[in-house]
C-alpha cells in the first residue's frame, strides 16, 4: 500500500426532501383537506478515525465526496425517510483543514473520534403544515434546505511514541527494521526512505510505537532533499533518537545539521527530549568511536549511547534509554488526567 499522508477532497451534504402538496380524497369522507407531508433531512458527512488505516491513499482515487437527498414528502402525512449519514474513514492521528490548507476544523486523536463536517438540509413542509382557519386547502409546499459545501484538507500525523531523525544514512531504517517487524527499504545511497514507517518495540515486557522518517539535510525546511514535509509525523512523539553515523567525518556538523533544521521547523520539535547515539559502529575502529564520541558530547553537551544495528551492540541499552522517557511521559500524563477536577454543572444548571 502506497503511503498518503495529505489529501485534498471535496465534500457537500445532502439537500433535504421537498415537502408534499397533496389533498386527501376518499370515499363517503367529505372535507378531507391537505395531507402533504413533510421531506425527510439530507445526509450529514461526518468524518471518523478507524482501526486498520495508516495511509490516506483512499482519498487519493476518490475526491469528491456527496451526501444523499433526503425523501420527499408523500401524501396520507407521510414524511420523507432521511438520508444516511457519508462518513469519511481515516487514520487515528489525522488532522482536517480548511481550503487554505491552515485553519484547523479539528484534529482525530483517537480511534473512535468523529466530527461533523458539513450538515445536511432539513426537509420541507408539505402543505398540511400551513393549513390554518383562514386557509382551509393550501397549495404550496417548501422545498427542502440545500445541503452544504465546502474543500477540505486532510493532513496525516503519525501517533508514535518516539520518533528517529538523522541525516540520510545514518542507520535509521536499518535500526527500525532491527528491533520491530518493519521492512522499510534499506539500500547504501541517500534518501533510501521516501516516507514515513512505523513498527511497534518491544523491550522488558513493555512495548512503544517508533517512526522513522526520512533523513533531513542542510537546508531542508526551504526544501531541500526532501525537505520537512514529514517532520509532523514525529510531533506527537513523546521522545526523539537522534542517530549520527560513524561513518561521518565530522560529526559536530551532522549534529549541528539536524538541530538547526528541528528549530527552523518549530512547532516544540527541538525541545523535545532526545536520545543521543553514535551509529553503525561496527564500521569504525575502537579509536575512532572513542573520538567521535567525545567530539560529540563536546557538541551536545551529553554522552551518546554507541549503537550497532547490524551487531546488535547498544542496541538494547538505546531502547531501555527511550523506554525510560516513554514512562515518565506516560505517568505524567497519567497523573494530570487523575488530577483534573471533574466535571461539575454551572450554577443555575440542572
Amino acid at each position: 500500500m502506497k503511503f498518503l499522508d495529505q489529501a485534498k477532497v471535496y465534500i457537500r451534504s445532502g439537500d433535504g426532501g421537498a415537502g408534499a402538496v397533496s389533498f386527501r380524497r376518499e370515499k363517503y369522507i367529505e372535507f378531507g383537506g391537505p395531507d402533504g407531508g413533510d421531506g425527510g433531512c439530507g445526509g450529514d458527512v461526518w468524518v471518523e478515525a478507524v482501526e486498520g488505516l495508516n495511509t490516506l491513499i483512499d482519498y487519493r482515487y476518490k475526491q469528491h465526496f456527496k451526501a444523499k437527498t433526503g425523501a420527499h414528502g408523500m401524501g396520507k402525512n407521510r414524511t420523507g425517510a432521511g438520508a444516511p449519514d457519508m462518513v469519511l474513514k481515516v487514520p487515528a492521528g489525522t488532522q482536517v483543514l480548511e481550503e487554505d490548507n491552515e485553519t484547523l476544523i479539528c484534529d482525530l486523536v483517537a480511534v473512535g473520534d468523529r466530527h461533523l463536517l458539513a450538515r445536511g438540509g432539513n426537509g420541507g413542509f408539505g402543505n398540511a403544515h400551513f393549513r390554518s382557519s383562514t386557509n382551509q386547502a393550501p397549495r404550496r409546499a417548501n422545498p427542502g434546505q440545500e445541503g452544504q459545501e465546502r474543500w477540505i484538507w486532510l493532513r496525516l500525523k503519525l501517533i508514535a511514541d518516539a520518533g528517529i531523525i538523522g541525516l540520510p544514512n545514518a542507520g535509521k531504517s536499518t535500526f527500525l527494521a532491527s528491533v520491530t517487524a518493519a521492512k522499510p527499504k534499506i539500500a547504501d545511497y541517500p534518501f533510501t526512505t521516501l516516507h514515513p514507517n512505523l513498527g511497534v518495540v518491544r523491550i522488558d515486557a513493555r512495548e512503544f510505537v517508533m517512526a522513522d522518517i526520512p533523513g533531513l539535510i542542510e537546508g531542508a525546511s526551504s526544501g531541500a532533499g526532501i525537505g520537512d514535509r514529514f517532520l509532523g509525523h514525529i510531533e506527537r512523539t513523546r521522545v526523539l533518537l537522534h542517530l549520527i553515523s560513524a561513518r561521518e567525518d565530522d560529526v559536530e556538523a551532522a549534529y549541528r545539521t539536524v538541530r538547526d533544521e528541528l528549530e527552523a521547523y518549530g512547532h516544540g520539535l527541538a525541545e523535545k527530549p532526545q536520545v543521543l547515539a553514535l551509529s553503525q559502529i561496527d564500521l569504525a575502529d575502537e579509536a575512532m568511536r572513542v573520538e567521535k564520541a567525545a567530539r560529540l558530547k563536546t557538541v551536545s553537551g551529553r554522552d551518546p549511547l554507541l549503537l550497532s544495528s547490524a551487531t546488535r551492540e547498544g542496541v538494547e541499552e538505546t531502547l531501555r534509554a527511550l523506554m525510560a522517557v516513554i514512562e515518565q511521559a506516560r505517568d505524567t500524563d497519567r497523573k494530570a488526567e487523575e488530577q483534573a477536577e471533574p466535571w461539575q454543572p454551572l450554577d443555575g444548571e440542572h
